[in-house]
Formats: structure tokens, C-alpha cells, sequence
């Protein structure tokens, strides 16, 4: 039967020193990040202003992939996470490619993402290379993860914590502009913006579903709370806690402040250069709120950064104690923390960099869309392993025992990935992102083969808890 103690599956040396407020904000630093503030123009400019039901849709699908992961992670909080659990309850491949999926995608994420800092960063010094502003940022995230984990904590606390404000002051100030004319003259703005530049689905449906794209990048990140579920100090009160708040989360940050964005200004004056945020913020003459704008959109990518550096540690950490990566990931210096793991991180950023130094103009767009593969990858092994671990548990008896139900199982499953194969036909659909689905064809064949060959070398395993053994059974 499955067990709530996670040594049954991995044995983890890890401290659990993330508090509630923490966790909280890891949460939120993973909802907001560089897809709201860089990519949301892209996504503007596909949908136009019906880009709003294309944000409400994902929020939804995203909601129920939260709720899965929540529900396992209380029963089994490891630090693998979707990981552990398609390596559980699919099949040792799903687990082994999902783990080696962050290494190539945290490529591809640490590209984008350091590509749109360098592009912010020029909005004050335009002759600044984008690689400099990389390799600084870089260096950086590096002292701070390897100090510890409370220091990560609160690091990301305060990072998220910039983003929350700033967003909410920035919907209030337009909410002001929109009803009272604040900033405007004192003339309110009203609703024309989301109709008179051709209509509110100015591309039709066609548009809405295409924007599914940006939105899933946009989202990337959600699933680093169940991450974090491996270091938390009372994961059955603060891993419900953050999950259930994911959904209004979404809504506000996101559907809230791209609404109120395409509501005070024409959105097709949105060229999806730069952070639509800030180019609001140009235009309408509050050069000084541009230029504190900017500012946050700089901290919101320094905070992905940092999610990004502590999730894949954990990820390559946990999968090295699966028997899926080499021995040297699984161990921890005298802080507790998986050094080595933390360390082929910062190697990966780095040459994330030297990418943006090579062609800086063209990886936003390619590896945020390879991004996306990476990220359906995980929400869809998500669904899976929580319908098989749900069906061990009702098997079992047990299902009454689960401390944290996902509502609406099954069906919310299967809505999720009804979300996550749409997304897929859109990367294949578009011109830009359609190469990125070949080289994510190519880099599973290449994983196929590295697994079969790990596999082939006898790479020992944990011996499989009876939780492992009844879901062999059960397929």
C-alpha cells in the first residue's frame, strides 16, 4: 500500500527549514514570473483582447494539475515531486525522462528567461549585451542557494513579495485610470480598448486557442510547490494551504492584470518587444512608474531564476536517489544541501548564457516554446500518476484516509490533459514553435536511448515500496 513517509521510496538528507510564509511565497514566485511580464505581449498580440479567456481557461486546467500534485505531495512530500511519482506510479521511463527533462529545459527556461532580464535591463542601458546582465545574475543566484535553504526562502519571500505588491498597486492604478481618469486627464478610459480594434475576438477562436502557448510558459513554474514539499516543516497544513489559493492566484495576477493592461491601452499598439507592462507605463506619460515597473520585472525573473536554481537541484537530488542519474547528485554537504546537484545547475545556466551570447535575438522565442514541451511533459505525468495513485488508494481502502482529495477526480484529469494535448496541437500548429516540437521529438529519442543504456548497466534502484509493487500489478 502506499505510505505517507517518504523514505519508504527515497531516503532524503534534506532539511525541512522552509516555513509557512515561505512556502507561501514560493508559491506565488513560482505563479508570477517572466510570462506575465515578457511573454504576455505575445500572447496579446495572438488572442487580442479575448487573450482573457485564453488566461481563465489555463488558470482552471492549471488549478486542477495543482490539486493533483497537492494531494500526493501530503501523502508523500519528496523533494522529487512529479518526478518521484511518474517514476512511481507510471513507469521508470516517465520518471527517468521527466528527471532529465529539467536539464535540457532548464537550459532552454534559464535562455529565455535571462535573455528577457538582459532586454529589461537595456530598457536603462541600451548598450548593454544581454549576456553580461546573464552571467552577473548568474553568479548571484549562486551564492544564495548554496548559503541554504532558509536563506532561499527568504530570498524568494522578498522577491515575490515586490511582485505582489507591485502587481495589485498596478491593477488598483489602473482600475483608478479605467473609472476615474487617474492619470488620464481625469477623463475614465471606460471599456472601448477591449472592442474597438476589432472587436474583442479580434482573431477569432482560432487566436484564443493558439495563445495557449504563451499561457502555458506563463504558468510554468506552478509545480515547483510540490518541490518544495520536500524541505517544508509542516507539509500538511502549509502544502493545502498554498495549493487552494493557486487558482485566485492565477486569477488575479494574471487574468487581473492582463485585463486591466488591454483595458487602458489599445492593444494593438503591443508590439510584444519588451514587457507590455512597461510600455503601458511609457506611453501613457508616468515615465517615473515605467521605470519602477521595469524594476519589478527585473525582480520577477530574478525570482524565477532562483525558483529555478532550487527546483532542479532538488529534481536531479531526488532523481540520483531514484537510481535514474548518477550516485554523485544524491549527496548533501554539511548544510544539508545537494551541492553537487545545486552546482550542474549553475553549470547549465552558464551555458545558457553563452547562448544568449551567440544568438541573443532568436531565444526567447525558441526556448520558451521548448520550454512549453518540457512543462505539458510534467502537468500531463501529474494527471497520470495521480489517477493510478488514486486508484491504489480506493484498491487499498484507503481513499478515505487522504488527508487533501483533488475534487472532481477523475474528471479533473481529464480536463487537464484535454489542456495539455491542445497545447501540444498549437506548438505543432505554429510556425514559430513548430521547430521546437522537433528538436523536443529528438531529445526524447535521445533520452530513450540513454535509458535504455543506464538501464542496461545494472544502475541500482531503491527496492520499490508495496505501493511500487501494486501499481506494477495494476498495469
Amino acid at each position: 500500500m502506499a505510505s505517507g513517509n517518504p523514505e519508504v521510496y527515497e531516503k532524503e538528507n534534506l532539511r525541512r527549514d522552509l516555513k509557512s510564509r515561505h512556502i507561501q511565497m514560493i508559491a506565488i514566485g513560482g505563479t508570477i514570473g517572466t510570462g506575465l511580464f515578457y511573454g504576455s505581449g505575445w500572447a496579446v498580440a495572438t488572442a487580442g483582447p479575448a487573450v482573457i479567456v485564453t488566461y481563465v481557461v489555463g488558470a482552471v486546467a492549471i488549478y486542477f494539475v495543482m490539486r493533483a500534485l497537492g494531494e500526493m505531495s501530503v501523502e508523500e512530500p519528496v523533494s522529487g515531486a512529479y518526478v518521484s511519482y511518474a517514476n512511481r506510479y507510471i513507469h521508470r521511463f516517465v520518471g527517468f525522462l521527466n528527471g532529465w527533462n529539467a536539464f535540457v529545459f532548464l537550459l532552454a527556461t534559464s535562455a529565455a528567461e535571462l535573455n528577457a532580464l538582459g532586454r529589461f535591463a537595456q530598457y536603462w542601458f541600451p548598450g548593454l549585451p544581454i549576456w553580461v546582465t546573464g552571467a552577473v545574475t548568474v553568479t548571484v543566484m549562486f551564492a544564495v542557494n548554496v548559503i541554504g535553504v532558509n536563506f532561499y526562502g527568504e530570498s524568494e519571500f522578498w522577491f515575490a513579495m515586490i511582485k505582489v505588491v507591485a502587481i495589485v498597486a498596478m491593477i488598483l492604478f489602473g482600475a483608478g485610470m479605467v473609472f476615474l481618469g487617474i492619470g488620464h486627464g481625469g477623463q475614465p478610459i471606460g471599456f472601448g480598448n477591449l472592442v474597438d480594434h476589432g472587436g474583442f475576438f479580434a482573431h477569432g477562436l482560432t487566436g484564443v486557442v493558439l495563445a495557449l502557448v504563451m499561457v502555458a510558459f506563463s504558468f510554468g513554474g506552478v509545480e515547483t510547490l510540490g518541490i518544495a514539499a520536500g524541505e517544508a516543516k509542516d507539509v500538511t497544513k502549509t502544502m493545502p494551504k498554498a495549493v487552494n489559493a493557486t487558482f485566485w492566484r492565477l486569477m488575479i495576477f494574471y487574468v487581473g492584470a492582463v485585463a486591466v493592461l488591454i483595458t487602458i491601452f489599445p492593444w494593438t499598439e503591443l508590439d510584444g518587444e519588451g514587457s507590455p507592462f512597461v510600455t503601458v507605463f511609457s506611453e501613457i506619460g508616468i515615465p517615473a512608474a515605467a521605470s519602477v515597473m521595469n524594476l519589478v520585472v527585473i525582480t520577477a525573473v530574478l525570482s524565477a531564476v532562483n525558483a529555478s536554481v532550487y527546483a532542479n537541484s532538488r529534481t536531479f537530488y531526488n532523481l540520483s536517489l531514484q537510481g535514474n542519474a548518477p550516485s554523485s547528485l544524491g549527496t548533501v554537504n554539511h548544510r544539508n544541501i545537494p551541492s553537487r546537484a545545486v552546482s550542474l545547475v549553475f553549470a547549465t545556466m552558464f551555458a545558457s548564457v553563452l547562448l544568449n551570447f551567440l544568438i541573443p535575438d532568436q531565444v526567447f522565442e525558441i526556448f520558451s516554446s521548448v520550454t512549453v514541451f518540457g512543462l505539458v511533459c510534467a502537468w500531463a505525468s501529474i494527471m497520470v500518476s495521480h489517477l493510478r495513485f488514486r486508484r491504489i488508494r480506493i484498491r487499498n481502502g484507503q481513499e478515505d484516509q487522504i488527508r487533501y482529495k483533488m475534487p472532481f477526480h477523475p474528471y479533473g484529469n481529464y480536463l487537464a490533459l484535454v489542456f495539455v494535448a491542445a497545447v501540444l496541437v498549437c506548438i505543432a500548429v505554429l510556425p514559430e514553435t513548430r521547430t521546437s516540437l522537433y528538436v523536443s521529438g529528438g531529445w526524447v529519442l535521445v533520452v530513450f536511448i540513454a535509458y535504455k543504456l543506464h538501464t542496461r548497466t545494472g544502475r541500482s534502484r531503491p527496492e520499490p515500496s508495496s505501493a511500487a509493487t501494486e501499481n506494477a500489478h495494476l498495469g
